[in-house]
């Protein structure tokens, strides 16, 4: 069962450093950027902690002047104030004041520069894996799911985009602070500092505990999130087969057992996680109390300054987080760097290569071969060959009917001949010319195709059809609609050309989606066409029209039909019977029903019951 689409799988990379490198050097162009932000990111943390000290100077200040005036009135002093010196109390105050929207200042400076390098890094990425796709054989969408590579687009992207603007100057900012913070504690009290170190074992062990136990927890509950969604999508998309077999109460309990197991993970996820900051802060205020009560000794033995006392306190509450910090991003760098690892695996594939140069000619051949299978071999798996010595010739204007039970190789023949796979032997000719020396595009120019499972974008109907063409003006357009018994529907709708088709075009019915598809191949006025049996699925009248729009579409052009229902193909001049990847039986209808062999045998078959094709 799938994954969701929302669900991101949680893995570890294989490759860590390497991955980490790679990614590295893909932000290698925005280097000055991200040195700017780790000096903004220092400059930060350093007027962070060195406000605390400064601040205690002020504490330091008003202590001094109370102690004094209290002093003077125990010596019979008359004093009218006490001798508190508040300008440099207000020097002080002014002084933080700055340091603090200084370092609030500059770190909002160093986020909005990472944030716009990590996306310009993320838009790189995502623009070379979509070039990539491009460059990608057939064989690639043939063995990967449509989920994962949208999960590397989205999901893995999404992971890397978030994880680059956050974490890389958050690693920067928790090392100096705990450092920092440290550096600041030894020069106001050693015996303070000892106290303070007794908490980092606690709080590595809080950590240690409990981090590992959350991420095994929210590994499930992503788990079970994604078993989740793919049961509510697969009972909203087949809800019609869900009543008809009456299977609403097998659902519900499926339904049941994955909620079931979401929940009980989600909330053990919530809750191991949400333990960590209560623990944290215990152990931190146990360090607070600890430093407190000894500071207090200390500030009463006049050993350290009550300013400092309560700098050190500060530095308490900072000297625990960066620890916390680090432990979460230690998880969040695991992810990205696998999300990372995910999308280098999918540039490193092997492109499709076509170094080929040769150029067809324009114009159609009016007479002779137009198609030659030569001799062809081909196989998709080693050592298992799928079509042997297959030989075939295709005269101009000639409609070709390939038909065979499944796994014979109809759909491999279509896919040599729109060079989606290449041939391992032998030659495969258009008008005479190797087609392994054409490029593709320039092959595929001369074709077009019409599959029984019609695809639509999203996007106005006008622009479905001029797909096909994209130099194909207004009356191409309108024309080829025409011609496919397309337009009447098509003007009947509330936006006629412009209505806009949604997500798999549910919006029309299954034949007029077809017609949409036969009136594209009509707008690109192929040489050869390639017709998958396209009628199964729709009512007689609709079934009618697809045939009258096919026959137009097929009258004098060379054509290839992959036939399933074989009384569609009666016509054709040329019947080529296929089985275990060889030519069986050539002829026409009649010539092979009068031979009684194999052809026969599945004729036969579809009207006694039995569908062998």
């Amino acid at each position: 069962m799938r994954n969701g689409r929302g669900a991101a799988t949680k893995q570890r990379p294989q490759k860590f450093w390497g991955t980490t490198i790679r990614l590295f050097r893909y932000m290698k162009a925005w280097i000055p950027g991200i040195l700017v932000v780790l000096v903004f990111a220092i400059v930060s943390v350093v007027l962070q902690i060195k406000t605390p000290k400064i601040l205690g100077e002020a504490t330091t200040e008003l202590f001094k002047g109370v102690m004094k005036g209290t002093a003077e009135l125990k010596a019979g002093i008359p004093i009218h104030n006490l001798p508190v010196d508040f300008g440099k109390i207000g020097h002080i105050l002014l002084v933080v004041g700055i340091m603090y929207a200084g370092a609030a200042v500059f770190g909002i400076v160093q986020q909005l520069i990472m944030s716009w390098i990590s996306q310009k890094v993320v838009y790189r990425l995502r623009r070379d894996l979509k070039e990539k796709m491009q460059r990608l054989p057939i064989s690639y969408y043939d063995t990967h799911s449509n989920g994962d590579l949208m999960s590397r687009m989205a999901n893995d992207m999404d992971n890397i985009g978030g994880t680059l603007q956050q974490t890389l100057s958050q690693m920067v900012t928790s090392f100096l602070t705990f450092f920092g913070v440290l550096y600041m504690m030894l020069t106001i009290s050693g015996w303070l500092t000892l106290v303070a170190l007794v908490s980092v074992p606690l709080s590595i062990l809080v950590v240690g505990i409990v981090a590992p136990k959350s991420q095994r927890f929210f590994a499930s509950q992503q788990k079970n999130l994604g078993l989740l969604n793919n049961t509510v999508e697969e009972t909203y998309a087949g809800h019609t087969v869900v009543k008809t077999f009456n299977r609403e109460g097998a659902t519900q309990e499926e339904f049941e057992e994955h909620n079931r197991k979401y929940y009980q993970s989600a909330w053990k996820a919530q809750f191991v996680s949400s333990l960590i900051f209560p623990l944290m802060n215990f152990v931190k205020n146990l360090d607070y109390l600890a430093v407190a009560v000894i500071g207090g000794i200390q500030v009463a033995n006049g050993t350290v300054s009550l300013g400092n006392v309560q700098a050190f306190l500060q530095y308490t509450n900072q000297f625990s987080q960066p620890i916390t910090q680090m432990a979460n991003l230690t998880n969040t760098i695991q992810a990205t760097i696998a999300s990372a690892e995910r999308i280098f695996s999918v540039l490193d594939e092997d492109d499709m290569t076509d170094t080929a140069t040769a150029k067809l000619p324009e114009q159609t051949a009016s007479e002779g071969n137009v198609i030659e299978f030569d001799n062809v071999a081909f196989k998709y798996v080693p050592d298992n060959p799928l079509i042997e010595d297959f030989n075939l010739k295709v005269k101009a204007g000639e409609m070709v009917a390939i038909v065979g039970p499944t796994g014979a190789g109809k759909t491999t023949i279509i896919n040599l001949l729109e060079r989606f796979y290449d041939v391992d032997a032998g030659q495969i000719k258009y008008r005479g010319q190797d087609t392994h020396a054409v490029g593709r595009n320039d092959l595929r120019r001369h074709f077009a195709m019409v599959l029984q499972d019609t695809w639509l974008f999203t996007g106005t109907i006008f622009d479905n059809i001029k797909y096909g063409r994209e130099d194909a003006t207004e009356e191409d357009v309108y024309s080829a609609a025409k011609a496919a018994h397309a337009d009447t529907f098509i003007r009947q709708l509330p936006d006629g050309y412009d209505t806009i088709l949604n997500e798999a075009a549910t919006n029309i019915s299954q034949g007029q989606r077809q017609l949409l598809t036969i009136a594209r191949a009509f707008v690109a006025d192929p040489d050869v066409l390639i017709l998958d049996e396209a009628t199964s699925s729709v009512d007689t009248r609709t079934e009618m029209l697809i045939q009258h729009a096919m026959k137009r579409l097929l009258a004098g052009r060379t054509s290839f039909v992959v036939a399933h229902r074989l009384s569609t193909i009666q016509n054709a001049e040329n019947i080529v019977v296929m089985n275990h990847g060889h030519i069986v039986e050539t002829g026409n209808h009649d010539s092979l029903l009068a031979a009684d062999g194999f052809y026969a045998d599945l004729y036969n078959s579809q009207f006694t019951g039995n569908d062998l094709a």
